[in-house]
């Protein structure tokens, strides 16, 4: 089960890490999904997600909006899920996030029938 600490928090800072080893920090939403992970919603074409794709060692680590750490960081493992995984993450996130989440699903959806986005990723964090 992930750490109480990281469920509460509204925050966490997901750091990821480029090719060459440099570290990335990025401040997300997370919510757990009942089964032992966190539960990310990012865009498909995120910097993180290209990331994930050829490193999924990860730290997670609790943070404010702007994503200055506020508590210890903890390893983990992140897998990107394919499209089918999606309803997990959405109903993961509207438990937590409710409608502030469900609002910020319309803008991404205007965006991607705008051509502004390429969609949305849902990625699954395993502590330890």
């Amino acid at each position: 089960m992930p750490s109480s600490e990281l469920v509460d928090e509204k925050y966490v800072s997901l750091t990821t890490t480029r090719r060459n080893g440099t570290p990335v920090p990025t401040a997300v939403w997370a919510a757990p999904d009942g089964a032992g992970h966190l539960l990310v919603w990012t865009g498909s074409q995120s910097g993180k997600v290209k990331r994930l794709r050829h490193t999924p060692a990860v730290t997670v680590a609790p943070c404010d909006r702007r994503g200055t750490v506020t508590g210890a960081a903890v390893p983990a493992t992140a897998r990107l899920l394919p499209d089918s995984e999606l309803p997990r993450v959405h109903e993961a996130m509207t438990r937590k996030y409710g409608l502030v989440y469900r609002v910020s699903t319309v803008g991404s959806r205007l965006g991607r029938l705008a051509g502004l986005n390429k969609g949305q990723t849902g990625v699954e964090i395993t502590l330890g």
